[in-house]
């Protein structure tokens, strides 16, 4: 939905989007009162909004309104005096008069007479009773709602009051009204404000506004930007190829004169051979030049695609307070109507969460925390029983950690009887009695997330109805999300959601199905494994390993999704682990490709649910990829087990004995810990490797023994990398010998200066996380068998 246009909208529309954001702001200003009735921030802020609304209201001709927000400055005014202590009384009445304010700014069915006609007497009531309680007495009864009953399932925040419409944008509004408190009279009205943007522009700059679709629009080019940047890598390592065989036949070459070289030959032979060795030595020089210059450009590019991308992502980004207004109002509310004195805690305000998801995150955040309210924290006399303080806390985080996004909704409540709920699961023929019994109280609680469960055994306004926690399990498996339920009796439970950081793009694993690339959500892998083939068993007709002390089923990638037949690879098997516990699988894939940051691209909806794949992306190349559904893959698995059609992995392929020989690497490096990273990697890709300790351990093993390819280290003892390169370079036997530099240094002059000294590429550690090493040496030198 597209930013309203303000300059097309009327007064009374500019006064009801001014009122949302500063019936917003009154609410939580109250709720904080509540705790602390002194404070003057927000004693201030409360004034500063009624005073705003008060004004704003006289502007379009709204005297119920006028008269309500004069009667909340009123005391307002004696809070701030000292001549009024703010209690709970005050603070109900309050946000009654909150409501009242928002109804009249938005009436229910659209009647813009409700506040003169079906409204008059909650007006006069509230004008009434506010007075009464500043003086000492209590409110009368309220004839319209007593009380705001709790939130629908599907809002989160107070019923009585009205839901903000809230603009979709991802940028600074305007100043909001309240921004200054005018002198009488009333003030003019102006742009009201929206709901907090992500990106807070600095004081002083300008803001616009940009709609939603503008931005997913913005992102989606940045994301193609990113994409086709990185194609100039293939280029790159197409040109390294050229530069290898250039040097082959530069090798060719010198065999060739000195072939002749015992032959008497003519002058102009002579000259001719010595014009082509010059040409296809200045060839060679220019062709480094060019895959110097390229490959730094590369990295240009690259870098400000991922800035440019990184910047239209920061855009999507909103502080997790944006989603959070109603949640405190909510769980007070939810409490007095269940006679139980409830705050809410929040704090990660500031953590930035992608649009899309903190608004799927609404509803189930509000049923955690009615449910919280309702089933966790005790009655007051119980928990002063207990030891504790009357008042329960509900406390709602979020954060960010290793790449997630972790939202938790714990209470310091009584915790959930796991043997009530052992019973219910009995009781409602979710298991028998024996298996019951077997049950952990992790698979257990796992019970809870099921549809119409309930430990209930009557039903209310607020529970016992089953409907709650089955809408969170599904909102996240929406956004490919997790939650874990943990309980401690007579301490509370604890509801963790584990989600992405953002829809748009995923860390993902790449592995290769029948020549064909699919990448799996790095989410749902627990593992992955490279096992000998003889590590498999077949028991009862299906392949399993171990793994962790449990026997885990095998299946095969391409029978799950139908695409040929698999065959184990130079005697090992490639295997993706999924699932958890009980249902956990390995699933034999033909290689792993790496990990990689995918840009989601969804699949178009006239294609219908293709079994098994989630949605598509591009790889660096512009080549297009499946990504895979693991929830999907799960069933299907469990339907291939169960109709007995599950395939065991055809095994022949490992048995065939006849290897080409293989090429061999050397990897010179002082770091034990990089030396053996260096090896299992090569080792994994089938070269054999020989390891050197420094720079004369290699000197001396390269005039040794014939090696393909040298990888050295730079700063290393008795020799250093540079060294190294120049002594293979200065000796005629082993000129054409290709030499990698790989060094934690990633400065251009360091660059330039290996390059200079005759390396054949230049690497930098930090790019061991994928398969850009292994492919630089393919490169280089070719696969590891000829």
């Amino acid at each position: 939905m597209s930013t309203p246009d303000l300059s097309q909208m009327s007064m009374l529309d500019l006064f009801r989007f001014e009122a949302e954001s500063q019936i917003a702001q009154l609410n939580a200003s109250l709720l904080a009162l509540e705790l602390q009735p002194t404070a003057a921030e927000h004693l201030e802020a409360c004034m500063r909004a009624g005073h705003s609304l008060k004004g704003a209201a006289r502007i379009v001709g709204l005297e119920t309104a006028v008269k309500v927000a004069h009667v909340l400055e009123d005391c307002f005014v004696l809070a701030q005096q000292g001549k009024l202590q703010l209690e709970k009384k005050h603070i109900d009445v309050l946000l009654r008069g909150a409501d009242l304010l928002g109804r009249i700014a938005s009436p229910p069915d659209g009647d813009e007479a409700w506040a003169d006609h079906a409204g008059s007497a909650e007006v006069q009531a509230f004008l009434l009773a506010l007075p009464a309680v500043m003086s000492g007495g209590e409110a009368a009864p309220w004839p319209h709602t007593a009380a705001p009953a709790p939130a629908a399932p599907s809002a989160p925040s107070a019923p009585s009051a009205p839901t903000p419409a809230e603009p979709k944008e991802t940028v600074a509004s305007p100043a909001p009204l309240s921004a200054a408190v005018p002198a009488e009279p009333a003030p003019a009205l102006s742009a009201p404000a929206s709901t907090p943007a992500p990106v807070a522009a600095p004081a002083g700059t300008r803001s616009v506004r940009v709609s939603a679709e503008s931005l997913d629009h913005l992102l989606s080019l940045t994301g193609e930007s990113l994409v086709e940047s990185r194609r100039l890598k293939p280029f790159a390592a197409s040109m390294l190829r050229m530069k290898r065989v250039q040097r082959e036949a530069m090798q060719t070459l010198d065999l060739l004169q000195q072939k002749l070289s015992t032959a008497p030959l003519d002058e102009f032979t002579q000259a001719t051979l010595s014009e082509l060795r010059t040409l296809m030595q200045q060839n060679q020089h220019q062709l480094s030049d060019q895959v110097n210059e390229l490959e730094a450009f590369d990295r240009r590019s690259v870098n400000l695609s991922q800035r440019l991308y990184d910047e239209a992502l920061a855009c999507r980004m909103r502080p997790f307070a944006d989603g959070t207004g109603g949640f405190a109002r909510m769980v007070r509310d939810v409490g007095h109507t269940l006679g139980k004195s409830v705050r809410l805690d929040i704090s990660g305000s500031v953590t930035q969460i992608d649009r899309d998801i903190l608004e799927k995150l609404e509803a189930p955040i509000g049923h955690l925390l009615r449910n919280a309210v309702d089933h966790g924290i005790e009655d007051g006399a119980i928990r002063r029983a207990a030891g504790k303080q009357e008042q329960g806390v509900v406390r709602l985080e979020a954060r960010h950690s290793a790449g997630m996004l972790l939202i938790e909704v714990s209470d310091d409540g009584a915790g959930i009887d796991i043997e009530q709920l052992r019973r219910a699961v009995v009781a409602r023929g979710l298991s028998n009695e024996e298996t019951a019994a077997r049950l952990s109280e992790a698979e257990l609680l796992e019970f809870l997330l099921l549809p119409s469960f309930t430990l209930r055994d009557t039903v209310t306004e607020i529970s016992g109805r089953g409907v709650g926690l089955d809408v969170v399990a599904d909102m996240l498996k929406q956004v490919r999300g997790t939650i874990r339920i943990t309980t401690r009796p007579g301490q509370g439970s604890r509801f963790l959601m584990q989600l992405p950081l953002t829809l748009s793009v995923i860390r993902s694993l790449l592995v290769e199905i029948a020549g064909e690339p699919y990448a799996f959500p790095l989410a749902y892998v627990n593992r992955t494994l490279r096992l000998p083939a003889e590590a498999l068993q077949t028991l009862e007709g299906y392949q399993h390993f171990s793994h962790e002390g449990r026997q885990i089923g095998l299946v095969s990638a391409h029978q799950v999704l139908q695409k040929g037949q698999w065959r184990a690879r130079d005697g090992s098997v490639c295997v993706v682990v999924i699932g958890e516990q009980e249902h956990s699988y390995g699933v034999a894939v033909d290689a792993f490709l790496g990990e990689r940051m995918l840009v989601v691209q969804p699949l178009d909806p006239r294609l219908g649910k293709i079994p098994d794949v989630q949605a598509g992306a591009l790889m660096e190349d512009g080549a297009p990829l499946l990504i895979l559904d693991v929830a999907d893959m799960l069933r299907t698995v469990q339907k291939l087990t169960s109709s007995g059609r599950l395939q065991t992995v055809d095994q022949d392929g490992a048995a065939q004995a006849a290897v080409a020989a293989r090429k061999k690497v050397l990897v010179v490096d002082d770091s034990l810990t990089v030396r053996e990273l260096e090896r299992k990697m090569l080792a994994n890709r089938g070269y054999q490797v020989t390891v050197a300790v420094d720079g004369m351990d290699g000197w001396n093993a390269v005039r040794a023994e014939h090696f393909d390819l040298v990888i050295t280290d730079i700063d290393m003892p008795r020799m250093d990398g540079i060294e190294l390169v120049s002594l293979i370079r200065g000796a005629p036997q082993l000129q054409s010998l290709p030499v990698m530099i790989v060094s934690y240094k990633d400065r251009e002059e360091d660059r330039q200066r290996g390059l200079e000294a005759g390396a054949d590429h230049y690497f930098t550690k930090s790019s061991f996380h994928d398969e850009s090493l292994l492919q630089a040496v393919t490169d280089l030198i070719g696969e590891a068998t000829s």
